[in-house]
């Protein structure tokens, strides 16, 4: 330490400290404690990055404090194996084409594999502590199985079902989306219309206005033209007004909300002229033309979810591609065609002019032109606007029905809140997103139209394609034994059983065939629970993960746990934020902006621009960051952490380098026996350890490193150590008053590396391998060990009275050497002077306790001003000395006056106490007689 301050800062492991058994020793610990996190797994499809460690790290810190502090620690590492991504990439490494089912999950699961252990060794490096032989993998027999039990449960009780609604789909990989896996684009740019639909019917409550008029057309305004050939409807919002205008440009006679009519007209560059108004109930029985399919009718009909906040406040309703358009179509028996296919373009059932044509490209254009044929656009212009995108391919999705596997989550909901009120999350806000997400959603897509993944144990109809799922018991047996490989590769006599088949409406096992759609990755992780915490009969203590995770592993864990055990799988939700450059902005590889935590660790190519920081670096970064919030870094955030920690390691060197003949089971002082200025930073000691332990219990960690620097720059560096040097280097080496020092400077160290320990676990371990009456690893030797007697709040009157003469001493010379001045101060009878003649003992000295706190070759404590004295130099001040508690205060003046020294320079302890130049002072001399 006191030469090599990266002495861990190369290694590939900490085997001389025991980091790689940890984990499994303190398991082996007889204590009743047991703290649990329950760790959420990572997805395999890529190297380790910051947001990784920044998660990995926070909950390593946490499990290490909790361990220290007595606890067995329950933490089980996993990860997520399946789905769509890894399969993709793995499909991308490879030449061959049309591929079998078993020859795609054989290549994903090789590349999970080797993902897995690339991101298992830089776990290491960064010092979290885990058994990792023992670990949990989504692509497990016994998971899936698990996973499937599960499935099982929920379906029995009625919460899994099968439909055919609209859902979030992704054209670009064919398959169907939960809202988990969305992001949002606030900068996706639409091609918005403003669409006429003619009035066929008119309402029978305004045929006496609208029979006199020539033509009269709806309004309507979609970001989504390519939806209006599946247009079944047009909605409108029963209590709002409506009004019937005539266009002062074409004298087209327009229908519109009342509230839109002076909006409209400006995006269309007219003026309407209000003919009549009427409430929304009024179209009741209403009925328009289709604008771009001859022959077909649109009716009219009511719905809530109508805003008058844009548009026109009438909207185009098209079931097969819009939520709240599949309510409207299913309470008044509308048709839900879908005229989209799995690839996003247009089926024969949309005709020939769209047929083929991708609706996010083509299709929309060609649709455009059908509107502009049939004379209904009336405006076609560029929308901005936030629009859902698929959070791993980074393209749009669409809307579209098709027939899925839901979980009824409507159901469900009441049950998740009312678990939720028993649930803690730190900060509260993330709480309050995950109730709103929660309250909006009324069901989960889990099936998903891939083959990496675990199946959904249904078979179907050859000829109805009614599903049957009365056999999930003998899949789950086969998954047990085969793994959900065997879906694919067992024939189907060895999947479907005789007793299965016997209830079944056929029982000919030929018209049969098993489902090919495989289980949401949401479910997958979100059951993870049954098999790491119910096997082992716990609930999570603590579940830890970035905001993201209120909308998925957060809920889904919750659903799956509310349906199947009737409360939630955790009792306390912590969640970060996301990293991001240390301006601010996204990581981008185009900005050159991407930190790669192996690199921060490592080094670069080029050490003079990307050098080797260390994971003790990476892991104070983490912890003095705000998690709650975004989280920055960069190579000006890390050179901070590295000046912080290189701060730390001079303290601790200045407390090792004393501490080197020092034996605490032999040398130390009782602490009533101990100078008042060691018995004072012990004090503050106390109450650092008090307000540390409690940082680390709130999940507090950048609290925990404030006070940490405040602790060790402003008390020990700036102050105490300052003040006991000349104590430390120039008394007897095992003089009583050093050893007084060196009891505070043992106890000091002790507490204040544990305190970091589980923040900075190689440097606290490399502290305890420098010190020489220790053995043990700081982290098999507990949690901070302070005294109650070291807690002596009446010492702050004292010691803080010193100090502000001290400043005012200090400040009078403008940073002179204090040693060349000797000190005088004069305190009026009372309480101040009391505490100060503790200090003192004796009118003047050059080796009392207040001479030492003031730092001077010689301080005096009188009562009054000796009239020899000139009063122009007399520096005066008060101090209010708080009395009883704090209940009655008293004001103290003193009068400080600051002389040259009398004598000469000591070549010993540099002090100006000596007679001669050549000899030592009298301590001194005393000190070297005795050697």
């Amino acid at each position: 330490l006191h030469t090599d301050k990266n002495f861990f800062l190369n290694r590939k492991d900490s085997g001389k400290c025991g980091f790689s058994e940890l984990y499994s020793w303190q398991r082996q610990r007889k204590t009743k404690k047991e703290f649990c996190l329950h760790d959420g797994p990572p997805y395999a499809n890529g190297d380790a990055h910051v947001g990784h460690a920044l998660n990995k790290i926070l909950k390593d810190i946490t499990n290490r404090f909790h361990m220290m502090r007595d606890y067995v620690v329950h933490y089980v590492p996993g990860w997520d194996c399946h789905g769509l991504p890894i399969e993709l990439k793995a499909l991308s490494e490879c030449e061959e084409d049309d591929l079998s089912p078993m020859e795609i999950r054989q290549k994903a699961k090789e590349f999970a594999e080797k993902v897995i252990e690339k991101q298992k060794s830089a776990f290491i490096r960064w010092g979290i502590m885990a058994n990792w032989d023992n670990c949990y993998h989504t692509f497990d027999k016994k998971y899936e199985a698990k996973q499937l039990h599960i499935f099982h449960q929920m379906f029995d009780k009625g919460y899994v079902y099968q439909d055919y609604k609209p859902v979030f789909w992704s054209p670009s990989t064919n398959t169907a989306l939960a809202e988990a896996e969305l992001e949002y684009n606030q900068q996706h740019v639409s091609r918005s219309v403003y669409i006429k639909f003619p009035l066929l019917k008119p309402p029978p409550k305004l045929s006496s206005v609208i029979d006199g008029l020539p033509a009269v057309n709806l309004i309507i305004w979609t970001t989504q033209a390519w939806t209006i050939p599946a247009n079944q409807a047009v909605c409108y919002m029963p209590n709002s007004e409506y009004s019937i205008v005539k266009c002062t440009n074409t004298g087209e006679h327009f229908i519109i909300a009342s509230d839109r009519v002076q909006s409209t007209a400006a995006l269309l560059d007219t003026q309407f002229d209000v003919i009549s108004t009427f409430k929304g109930t009024d179209f009741e029985n209403g009925m328009c033309s289709h604008p771009t399919i001859p022959g077909k009718q649109s009716p009219l009909l009511p719905a809530n979810h109508v805003t008058m906040s844009k548009g026109t406040g009438l909207v185009h309703t098209a079931p097969a591609h819009g939520m709240e358009d599949y309510g409207v179509a299913s309470h008044h028996q509308l048709p839900m065609d879908c005229l989209v296919d799995e690839k996003g373009r247009f089926t024969e059932a949309a005709g020939s002019e769209l047929q083929k044509k991708a609706v996010l490209d083509e299709g929309n254009e060609a649709v455009i032109q059908m509107l502009h044929g049939a004379k209904n656009l009336l405006k076609e212009e560029k929308f901005v606007h936030s629009y859902p995108y698929d959070w791993r391919t980074k393209k749009p999705v669409i809307i579209r029905a098709s027939k899925q596997w839901f979980i009824d989550t409507a159901n469900l909901k009441s049950a998740a809140q009312e678990a939720l009120k028993k649930v803690k999350c730190v900060p509260a806000s993330g709480m309050n997103r995950m109730l709103e997400m929660l309250d909006r959603r009324t069901f989960w897509c889990i099936s998903r139209q891939r083959r990496w993944g675990v199946p959904i144990p249904v078979f179907y109809h050859k000829t109805t394609g009614n599903p049957l799922i009365n056999n999930i018991e003998n899949i789950i047996k086969v998954v047990e034994q085969h793994g959900s490989d065997g879906w694919w590769t067992l024939p189907i006599e060895q999947l479907l059983s005789s007793d299965a088949l016997a209830k079944a409406d056929s029982h000919d096992i030929n018209d049969y065939i098993q489902g090919q759609d495989v289980l949401d990755i949401w479910f997958d992780s979100g059951t993870s629970w049954a098999h790491v915490l119910e096997d082992a009969g716990i609930t999570a203590d603590l579940y830890l993960e970035g905001k993201d995770q209120l909308g998925g592993w957060f809920q889904s864990s919750l659903l799956t746990s509310v349906a199947t055990q009737k409360k939630a799988p955790y009792k306390t939700l912590v969640v970060h934020g996301f990293t991001l450059g240390e301006k601010g902005e996204k990581m981008s590889k185009s900005i050159g902006n991407v930190v790669d935590p192996d690199v921060v660790i490592n080094g670069g190519n080029d050490h003079s621009t990307e050098p080797p920081y260390g994971a003790d670096i990476l892991r104070w970064w983490v912890a003095e960051s705000n998690v709650f919030t975004e989280v920055l870094i960069g190579p000006a955030v890390l050179n901070s952490a590295r000046e912080d920690i290189n701060k730390l390691r001079n303290t601790l060197r200045f407390l090792l380098g004393n501490l080197a003949s020092f034996n605490p089971e032999t040398d130390s002082i009782p602490t009533s026996d101990m100078y008042l200025i060691d018995q004072y930073i012990l004090h503050l000691l106390h109450g650092y350890a008090t307000k540390v332990t409690q940082a680390y219990k709130e999940y507090d960690y950048g609290k925990v490193i404030r006070l940490l620097e405040a602790f060790h720059t402003r008390e020990l560096s700036s102050f105490y150590f300052s003040i006991v040097k000349d104590r430390l280097y120039c008394e007897e080496e095992k003089d009583p008053k050093r050893r007084s020092c060196q009891t505070a400077l043992a106890a000091v160290l002790d507490t204040m590396v544990r305190s970091f320990a589980p923040i900075l676990p190689h440097l606290a371990e490399e502290v305890f391998q420098y010190l020489p009456y220790r053995k043990d690893s700081v982290f098999r030797s507990g949690w901070m060990n302070t005294s109650p007697v070291w807690k002596k709040p009446g010492l702050e009157e004292a010691v803080e009275g010193a100090c502000a003469m001290r400043d005012a001493f200090l400040g009078s010379i403008a940073g002179k050497n204090a040693l060349e001045y000797q000190v005088v101060l004069v305190i009026e009878p009372g309480l101040l002077f009391e505490l100060m003649e503790v200090l003192q003992h004796e009118e003047c000295s050059s080796t009392s306790q207040l001479n030492e706190i003031m730092m001077a070759s010689q301080t005096t404590l009188l009562t009054e001003v000796p009239r020899e004295m000139a009063t122009d130099d007399i520096i005066e001040g008060t101090f209010l000395i708080n009395l009883e508690g704090g209940d009655i205060r008293e004001e103290s003046t003193y009068k400080v006056m600051v002389l040259p020294v009398a004598k000469l320079k000591c070549l010993r302890c540099r002090r100006y106490t000596a007679d001669s130049t050549e000899t030592p002072c009298a301590r001194c001399r005393e000190i070297l007689n005795g050697k």
